[in-house]
């Protein structure tokens, strides 16, 4: 065989050993990619997206869109040659597997915990928005979840109202935690609350709670490396009376970033006029009960996919800002917002049409 011949077959043989490499054997990435946005004035699914009862409405106008990052599953393995082109494309962005499911989390513990976060993101958004209506609405200290296997388990339950530890009122979430690690582990902590079906049998009747419990348990060791810390397995949360009913159905997404997109929608429904001036404004977020917006992940995937769809105006949250101004699409002005007051008064610059100072990313 000549030697020219022989060389070009062995790469030849070579380079089909990388193709077959690059095919066949997985690699430790995952992909995302722009997702579906959706309009909080509008329908999805045949339905609104935010419904309001019990309080008059307004009619709106344009869009506030909250945005939404696809991802691949926690099953599914890239190979190189996927990984590759995710890596040269330009609306989607690889990513190493475990910044999407950390410590070996499966896809149904991903979900689960998604799910929880979206249901705690609309809670936020509605006591944002009515608090800048200066509508009040009643708030208390609640068991979130209850660890399996812990010392609360089948003590405590998810619901259950927590109004004191060792007899001293809990005021926040924060107290609970505070006031469990006062002890050492092994020693026992009073919880005094009122059981999940009484707050729901209250509220339902619209009355204060009249039964509370003293409930004793033993303290454990935190699994925390290098920290020996009392616990009790439990997480605690806010729950919220509001005075009238808002119900968000929105299926099949999940997380926290939907929040501001979610208070500017309720605020916009309640009050007259336009919020968005007829204008296409996207954006996202988390957003906390006093209205503060916090950072999400993908912020790059959301900007393109809220222009694809036509969004004019991205409400950005500041701690995003710099990763979105890298790479802005084209025809989209992102503002930087850092709570529901800036979204708010960047609105109002956008639907007069004064916007030469508004607070843009990259600025």
């Amino acid at each position: 065989m000549p030697r020219r011949t022989a060389t070009m077959l062995a790469s030849t043989l070579m380079l089909i050993a990388l193709l077959c490499a690059g095919v066949f054997i997985p690699v430790p990435y995952a992909e995302m990619s722009p997702g579906p946005t959706v309009n909080t004035l509008g329908d999805h699914d045949g339905e609104p997206v935010l419904q309001i009862a019990g309080k008059k409405t307004y009619a709106t106008s344009g869009h506030l869109n909250m945005t939404t990052v696809r991802v691949t599953s926690a099953d599914y393995r890239m190979n190189l040659v996927e990984a590759v082109y995710g890596w040269l494309a330009h609306d989607n962005k690889v990513v190493p597997h475990e910044t999407l499911y950390p410590d070996g989390k499966t896809e149904e513990q991903s979900t689960q915990e998604n799910a929880e976060e979206f249901s705690q993101s609309q809670e936020s958004a509605k006591v944002a928005a009515l608090k800048q209506l200066d509508v009040p609405v009643k708030s208390w200290v609640i068991v979130s979840t209850v660890v399996k296997g812990s010392p609360a388990q089948g003590k405590l339950h998810a619901g259950d109202v927590i109004k004191a530890v060792d007899g001293t009122a809990v005021k926040e979430p924060n107290d609970v935690a505070k006031l469990v690690t006062k002890h050492k582990p092994g020693q026992d902590v009073r919880f005094t609350i009122v059981p999940a079906k009484e707050q729901a049998a209250a509220e339902k009747e619209r009355r204060t709670p009249t039964r509370t419990q003293d409930i004793s348990m033993t303290t454990t060791t935190s699994d925390d490396t290098g920290e020996k810390r009392a616990i009790v397995g439990i997480s605690a949360g806010t729950d919220h009376t509001f005075p009238f009913t808002i119900d968000i159905k929105l299926a099949d997404v999940g997380g926290p970033s939907a929040g501001l997109m979610f208070a500017l929608g309720i605020y916009d429904k309640l009050t007259p006029g336009s919020l968005t001036g007829g204008k296409f404004v996207a954006g996202t977020g988390t957003i906390d009960d006093a209205g503060k917006v916090g950072p999400i992940g993908g912020i790059e995937m959301k900007t393109v996919g809220a222009r694809a769809k036509g969004a004019q105006y991205f409400l950005t949250p500041a701690d995003n800002c710099a990763a979105a101004a890298k790479d802005t699409p084209d025809g989209l002005t992102l503002i930087k917002v850092g709570t529901i007051k800036d979204a708010l008064g960047a609105l109002k610059d956008i639907r007069s049409g004064d916007t030469a100072d508004l607070p843009k990313c990259g600025k």
